[in-house]
């Protein structure tokens, strides 16, 4: 039963999730870089909607710390287990990958490494460190796992000054347990409030919504994140990455999301809100540190 449900709603995808092929100039030349060089990115690995949108700005996400999640989220497509030693040389790999793709704005991830004491902050550090010295025109953000909170883990990211640091909510209080698992609703706030108290210039959050959430409880996070100082939001409709993962439960419509920029711009202190059904958490994202 669980099959035929998940098959009906992906045939019944609305029209509104539909997107154009990539093109242009800027996204081909980015495009023949990385088939060249066999360079990784999110954008590709994960068919991004937005891939030729964002290539097209010259930004693009890069994952580090491995392929492997020590974490096992309900919606997540990368791997859960027992992760590779780390390579230390990888910041620099991924910084001459910057330079040679020519990326003006980076958005870094990673997978959670709650098998190392550092949580893996130390290569995130040493990350930055390399993108600014190998290319210094490039702005970053980095979309950083919670730490399980521990501020010296947390500290060496704001010592090396990203232009955004951020870190989704993904969900609803309600349902945090079922859809991120090991991760805690308030731990992912304290991590966000955490940030701005400590001087982060630019604070940001995502939250994916269809998987079982009310329009509510959206509010509620809506007004948490705001509470926590954060400047930035983006809201999206979450697609089930395999029939391994959550099922859609509702495909949200873009009057719906647009109500929810509504609200958070009635808040008064986002900077940047981006809520529609293809919104990902690094939709626009060259545009945030401004």
């Amino acid at each position: 039963m669980a099959e035929q449900v998940q098959e009906r709603t992906h045939a019944t995808k609305p029209k509104w999730l539909r997107v154009k092929l990539p093109t242009g100039k800027k996204f081909k030349e980015l495009r023949e870089t990385v088939d060249n060089y066999k360079l990784n990115t999110i954008c590709q690995s994960g068919s991004c909607p937005n891939m030729g949108e964002c290539w097209g700005e010259g930004t693009a996400t890069f994952m580090i710390l491995g392929n492997v999640c020590t974490r096992s989220c309900g919606f997540c497509g990368v791997k859960t287990g027992r992760p590779l030693p780390v390579d230390w040389a990888e910041p620099e790999k991924v910084a001459r990958s910057i330079k040679l793709m020519d990326i003006k704005h980076a958005v870094l991830t990673s997978v959670d490494r709650d098998d190392l004491k550092d949580m893996g902050s130390i290569i995130w550090a040493e990350t930055v460190d390399a993108v600014r010295r190998i290319s210094p025109g490039t702005t970053m953000e980095t979309l950083i796992p919670d730490f399980q909170g521990i501020g010296r883990h947390i500290d060496r990211l704001i010592a090396v000054q990203p232009e955004v640091i951020s870190h989704n909510m993904e969900t609803v209080r309600r349902l945090t347990r079922e859809v991120r698992i090991q991760a805690k609703y308030d731990r992912s706030l304290g991590v966000l409030k955490y940030l701005k108290d400590k001087g982060q210039r630019r604070t940001k959050t995502g939250i994916m919504l269809g998987l079982g959430e009310d329009m509510d409880e959206v509010y509620h996070t809506i007004q948490d994140v705001h509470d926590a100082g954060v400047d930035v939001i983006t809201i999206g409709q979450y697609l089930q990455p395999s029939k391994k993962h959550l099922p859609v439960k509702r495909f949200v419509t873009p009057e719906e999301f647009n109500d929810l920029k509504v609200f958070a711009e009635s808040l008064k202190g986002f900077r940047h809100i981006e809520s529609s059904p293809l919104v990902r958490s690094s939709y626009h994202a060259e545009k945030h540190i401004l």
